[in-house]
């Protein structure tokens, strides 16, 4: 790994989805380990504020909403903020064109990204996007780090104040039931299993007590799944919480099912057994959960599956079987696996 020198500030870009923020995170803390006395702070978008705010190792945030305001003005600002605080190395685990421009007006003399980021030209150092390894290997590639085994294997953290965890345990049931939190919701229809009905069925007809997660996207697909149950059995949280409250939560729950989606590493971060559901995507695209409770399900053996790295709008076959295909009681089985390999541990 590469050793910092004293008194550098540290500038890490990261503007991409929720899930990808989570991710990039054991980088953070490699950094940190390497330079424990600098700052490093964070060029994120509002959406992804909670993810750094809550980690022991970012100093402060520069916020960049580039969904809302696409303007020329707007990317100078976030520029002229970066310059005035004088950044002598940056990482861009982001590769877009946008994040690269940023990095080469950033004033920064060190700039580390990927070999295969758009405008790689302006990072001094590059490091390969090794398609074939884990997002999470990639990334700590960007700063030298040697590779031994599964030494890449650093779990994201954050730190949870105790008045969250209060509000949490508001939610949870008085009774006995083990709480299994359910993450049905994504941005890419494609990534959404569309048996989650018949998973729930089946969780209140084992005595499972459910509840339902997801930002204020997925309070319409959550309120559709509740109907019918009593909140003794079921209850949708889908926008009521925050990041760092949906972190929280599953510290609290005894697994948690999720399509491949942001809510899967959240689970890494506390080690709660998580099976992570694939529909569209493989887990070769190297998003796939890496903590010793956690296992994949997918319906393989499709010749139209993968078909795109995030999913698409609609199944472009206008099948779903990667989906439709995918059998319920092979997600609860895998489910109910985890929870045992859990209590034979403890």
């Amino acid at each position: 790994m590469e050793i910092l020198n004293g008194g550098e500030k540290i500038l890490v870009i990261q503007t991409a989805f929720l899930g990808d923020a989570i991710l990039t995170l054991p980088l953070i803390r490699k950094l940190k380990d390497s330079f424990p006395d600098g700052v490093i702070d964070v060029l994120t978008i509002p959406q992804s504020k909670q993810i750094f705010e809550y980690s022991p190792y970012v100093n402060d945030l520069i916020l960049y909403d580039k969904r809302r305001d696409k303007s020329l003005k707007a990317l100078f600002r976030v520029v002229k903020e970066i310059r005035n605080r004088e950044y002598t190395r940056l990482y861009s685990p982001h590769r877009s064109f946008r994040s690269s421009l940023i990095a080469l007006m950033s004033g920064s003399q060190f700039r580390a990204g990927f070999d295969k980021a758009v405008m790689s030209f302006v990072y001094n150092y590059q490091a390969e996007y090794n398609n074939a390894v884990h997002e999470v290997q990639r990334n700590l590639r960007l700063i030298g780090f040697a590779e031994n085994d599964d030494s890449w294997k650093i779990f994201p953290e954050f730190v949870i104040e105790e008045k969250v965890l209060v509000k949490i345990k508001s939610f949870l049931p008085s009774s006995e039931k083990k709480v299994i939190c359910l993450a049905p919701g994504s941005v890419w229809y494609t990534k959404r299993y569309p048996r989650f009905d018949e998973v729930i069925k089946k969780l209140i007809e084992e005595n499972y007590f459910v509840i339902l997660i997801g930002g204020s996207e997925d309070v319409s697909l959550c309120d559709s799944l509740s109907e019918g149950y009593v909140e003794t059995d079921l209850i949708s949280l889908a926008g009521k919480l925050t990041v760092v409250e949906s972190v929280a939560l599953l510290m609290n729950c005894d697994a948690l099912i999720s399509n491949d989606s942001a809510p899967v590493h959240m689970a890494m971060a506390t080690d709660t057994p998580v099976v992570d559901v694939y529909c569209s995507t493989i887990p070769d695209f190297g998003f796939y959960p890496y903590s010793r409770f956690s296992s994949v399900v997918s319906y393989d053996g499709l010749e139209c599956k993968p078909c795109g790295i995030h999913g698409h709008k609609s199944c472009p076959i206008k099948t779903f079987d990667c989906g439709h295909l995918l059998d319920p009681d092979i997600i609860i089985h895998e489910m109910e696996r985890l929870l045992i390999q859990k209590q034979k541990s403890n």
